[in-house]
């Protein structure tokens, strides 16, 4: 069962709004899809309304205050965590908050719907960032790395020496090694 934090370390009015989106049906759903995720915690909102919420509320002081409050308790939380981090404009800002949030990252849905936008204009600073996340022993955010590397580095911008990034990668994690195998069927 999922512990509810008390209402002084809630942000109230997002989870307010995040539970009038609730399709539970669509919960139910989404808990055969992530099966890591305990069904309790998934209060249910498809992904273009969070895009929506995210975009909506990005840059506020609501949404900072969220961001800074980790752990979530609910997946959908997660979600939209990740979809504001990828509403950043400064790129040290984004790097930073990706690096403070991938160790929450417990699942394959919150960690391939992270795109930050900065990203595409931050190549060279991106490459080592992808670098280091794709060596991480935690699992999403190796596979976060190399997502990052074939987001961005599989275009006009492909050097033939990122094959190793995902290449030399040993491990046994499923969703490391999906991750691999999309990257080079890609």
């Amino acid at each position: 069962m999922v512990k509810m934090r008390s209402v002084g370390e809630y942000n109230m009015a997002i989870a307010k709004e995040l539970f009038k989106l609730q399709d539970k049906e669509y919960a139910l759903f989404q808990s055969k899809l992530i099966p890591t995720v305990p069904r309790e915690s998934i209060i249910g909102i498809r992904v273009p309304e969070l895009r929506s919420m995210a975009k909506r509320i990005a840059g506020s002081l609501e949404a900072g205050k969220f961001i800074n409050t980790l752990p979530h308790d609910y997946f959908d939380e997660n979600m939209l965590h990740g979809l504001l981090i990828s509403e950043s404009r400064d790129y040290a800002e984004c790097s930073r908050e990706v690096d403070k949030f991938l160790p929450y990252v417990d699942n394959w849905a919150v960690c391939d719907t992270m795109s930050p936008k900065v990203f595409k204009k931050n190549k060279g600073e991106l490459i080592n960032k992808i670098t280091q996340w794709s060596s991480a022993t935690r699992v999403y955010e190796c596979r976060f790395g190399i997502r990052m590397l074939m987001s961005h580095f599989l275009d006009e911008d492909f050097k033939k020496e990122y094959l190793n990034i995902p290449a030399c990668l040993k491990s046994d994690e499923y969703y490391v090694k999906m991750m691999i195998a999309w990257f080079f069927a890609t």
